[in-house]
């Protein structure tokens, strides 16, 4: 068997791993003769997590062995290492404060965005030229850190305001609570809809020209809503696109969003069918006996430690590694102005918690739209928007 073998089936187990660490977390929340200590459905949960994040880590070495260079290099091997590191700083958090619910919650995410990964094409390729550099490992990785450690806030974050919202009355907050579970509702669209087209062998071609005018080809995996700049379909029997979109733009990732979105909203209205209720109030039991002020500072404890090491990596480290790689430290590019922007928003959560006193619900939401922004410069930037640092 091949290291490559070896490694895909450590990331099953893993993510196998995660899912029964999750249903022992959810046990452990529910086991009301350990009210208030460490229950065996905790420990089984946690010991379980770590024996995933072994296995998951075991999945990083031996994919690095086999390629030759730190797999961080697309967008599986990222988003991979990005739920790997989140398992990791849920791991500490855990030990730190001893939360089982916060693992309930947590997992999960962290099962979405593996999965989410495993969507993209996984096979090993060279380095192109620019990435040949050891600044590769150290900023990619030291970002992904960072963002991980402050995902930990957002689970904190929903387990609060789940907490304390209240769910019988419509209002704003229940409002934005429901498009945040409709955000991770529709993680779930993009790997069902991209699962079921893949497995038909679906595809759809253009000629198109690109952004520096040359001709090319296209090739999408799901039926075409938006179009390639000036494309012109040449996959017989299959519909003209609605919108042809400029060539700063990746038309055919923007299309797989969309599709998303849609089969998001198909199953977030057969979930409020089935449930007669909306998700949050669904999910309200699950966090009853939620601690506020222990998760209000365990929310705030991920962005002090995650905060500093995002600025390592995604703007010190980058910073010089752009230097080196192209001989200027900034050039706006997308992935950069998010970087900026993800890291100027934490900067005001910080001020905003230590110095106005945005404690509890206001910092909850400054959690959530943190995440938000991190999983829109994971996705959006990534494969929407063309720019020098596009995975897609």
């Amino acid at each position: 068997m091949s290291l490559i073998s070896v490694s895909s089936n450590l990331l099953y187990i893993a993510f196998i791993l995660y899912l029964v660490g999750t249903f022992f977390f959810g046990g452990a929340i529910r086991d009301k003769k350990h009210a208030g200590k460490i229950s065996r459905w905790a420990q089984l949960g946690i010991v379980t997590t770590i024996i995933g994040f072994i296995a998951q880590l075991g999945y990083f070495i031996t994919r690095w062995v086999a390629s030759g260079h730190a797999p961080v290099s697309n967008l599986f091997e990222f988003t991979t290492f990005f739920g790997m590191m989140l398992v990791g700083a849920f791991i500490i958090i855990y030990f730190i404060y001893r939360i089982s619910m916060v693992g309930l919650f947590v997992l999960p995410i962290a099962l979405l965005i593996i999965a989410y990964a495993s969507m993209f094409p996984r096979e090993v390729s060279p380095l192109i030229p620019a990435l040949k550099s050891y600044w590769l490992y150290i900023h990619v990785t030291t970002a992904a850190a960072g963002e991980a450690i402050l995902a930990i806030s957002f689970a904190s974050g929903l387990i609060y305001l789940l907490k304390v919202i209240d769910q019988s009355k419509k209002g704003k907050q229940t409002f934005w609570m429901e498009v945040v579970l409709y955000s991770l509702i529709s993680t779930i669209g993009f790997i069902l809809i991209t699962s079921i087209f893949n497995g038909i062998g679906y595809k759809t071609e253009f000629n198109w020209v690109d952004k520096t005018g040359k001709a090319a080809q296209a090739v999408y995996h799901l039926p075409a809503v938006v179009g390639p700049h000036s494309g012109e379909l040449i996959t017989k029997g299959h519909f003209e696109p609605f919108f042809y979109l400029p060539a700063v733009i990746n038309a055919s990732k923007l299309n797989t969003f969309l599709w998303s979105l849609v089969i998001g909203a198909l199953l977030y209205f057969l979930l409020r069918l089935i449930l007669r209720k909306r998700i949050g109030k669904a999910l309200q039991p699950l966090v009853k006996n939620a601690k506020l002020d222990l998760i209000d500072e365990v929310s705030y404890r991920s962005v002090a430690i995650g905060f500093p090491v995002f600025t390592l990596g995604a703007l010190i480290f980058a910073m010089i590694w752009a230097q080196e790689a192209w001989t200027r430290y900034w050039s706006w590019d997308p992935k950069e102005v998010w970087a900026l922007i993800t890291w100027l928003f934490y900067a005001a959560f910080l001020h905003l918690r230590l110095s106005k006193g945005w404690h509890g619900r206001k910092s909850a939401w400054l959690a959530v739209v943190g995440f938000a922004i991190i999983m829109f410069n994971l996705v959006a930037v990534n494969l929407v928007i063309a720019g020098l640092h596009s995975y897609a």
